[in-house]
């Protein structure tokens, strides 16, 4: 029997997720809601419906999971909690400093409906995460960093393109050299959230629009800019479409510690990424927290949950048996 799954918003990200559906084998997709017009939207998967959004509530009973796939800046915070009334959720909400209360707002209306909702599903946050608390956990005695990119970065994209004024826009984070140099080299340095990374905006604007109130919001914005250097760039739509067309991302998590009678010997833990499409990447792990969350539910699991809380065989399509044979 397959899990089936329904897509809540078809943006870049929901395509992927349809995407990531299609490479495994037990996982259906029974429906895509969109707040367009359904019969303008064109999907890949042949003798699937699409639906606008206000319908879903009405399939409660066809969809084992939904997948949101909306923005973290003003969707998720609203779509998660409303959807875990109904349904077995999973989003990729990225706005760090925001997760606690996220958190909170999805527990209390999925343990109300006896859903489970997996919140903040990516890579960051997500595999990133997992790997800055397994590191933490083995060198205790040491110092976490990360840093994203270069790449595009799909949240604070979104959030520029709901400014007024905006037509469409990407942002790229970029990693400092030295400051990823100094982290390499075991120095523990004390490193501020500018020094760490630069961040550089491509914005292309409504005719008249005024672009010095667009720059101004941009670099102001809490929890997305006002903490880096950040650098604006207003282009033409066709330079945007030919130069900035792919969403390609990455990033280092790497954990420098000690261990030792004396803390006389130097340990580096660094994972690493390098993605073509932080939109499909990002729908690969959302669609195997997707797994987990049916399986969780069919134990009678209900309430929020983060990748912290999810055992990593809950995950995988093996069983049991086949992951101490194959992987352990």
């Amino acid at each position: 029997m397959s899990i089936r799954i329904g897509i809540f918003g078809y943006g870049n990200l929901g395509r992927g997720v349809e995407c990531a559906i299609k490479q495994n084998k037990d996982l259906e997709l029974v429906g895509v809601f969109t707040r367009r017009d359904p019969a303008t939207v064109k999907i890949l998967t042949d003798g699937v419906g699409v639906y606008h959004v206000d319908e879903a509530k009405d399939m409660a009973d066809k969809i084992d999971v939904m997948i949101l796939c909306g923005g973290s800046a003003t969707d998720l915070p609203v779509q998660t909690p409303e959807l875990a009334k109904y349904f077995n959720v999973v989003d990729s909400f990225d706005t760090h400093a925001k997760i606690p209360e996220h958190f909170a707002n999805v527990d209390v209306a999925a343990k109300a409906s006896g859903k489970v909702g997996i919140i903040s599903v990516g890579w960051d946050p997500g595999m990133f995460s997992l790997n800055r608390l397994y590191a933490s956990a083995v060198l205790v005695d040491g110092e976490s960093y990360t840093f994203w990119g270069k790449g595009v970065s799909q949240g604070h994209s979104d959030a520029i393109r709901r400014i007024d004024g905006v037509v469409d826009a990407r942002q790229y984070t970029i990693p400092v050299d030295a400051a990823l140099e100094a982290v390499r080299s075991g120095s523990n340095p004390a490193l501020t959230t500018r020094e760490k990374h630069t961040r550089e905006c491509f914005v292309v604007a409504e005719d008249g629009a005024d672009k010095a109130r667009i720059e101004n919001e941009i670099k102001t914005m809490p929890n997305y800019f006002a903490d880096y250097n950040t650098t604006v760039h207003f282009i033409s739509m066709e330079e945007l479409k030919r130069d900035h067309s792919g969403i390609p991302h990455g990033g280092f998590v790497i954990r420098s510690g000690k261990t030792g009678a004396n803390l006389e010997n130097n340990h580096i833990i660094e994972y690493s990424l390098k993605l073509d499409s932080n939109p499909e990447f990002t729908a690969s792990v959302i669609v195997a927290y997707a797994r987990a969350a049916y399986r969780l539910s069919l134990e009678g699991a209900s309430g929020c949950k983060t990748v912290f809380d999810i055992s990593p065989s809950y995950l995988s399509h093996k069983s049991g048996d086949e992951l101490r044979r194959e992987m352990l």
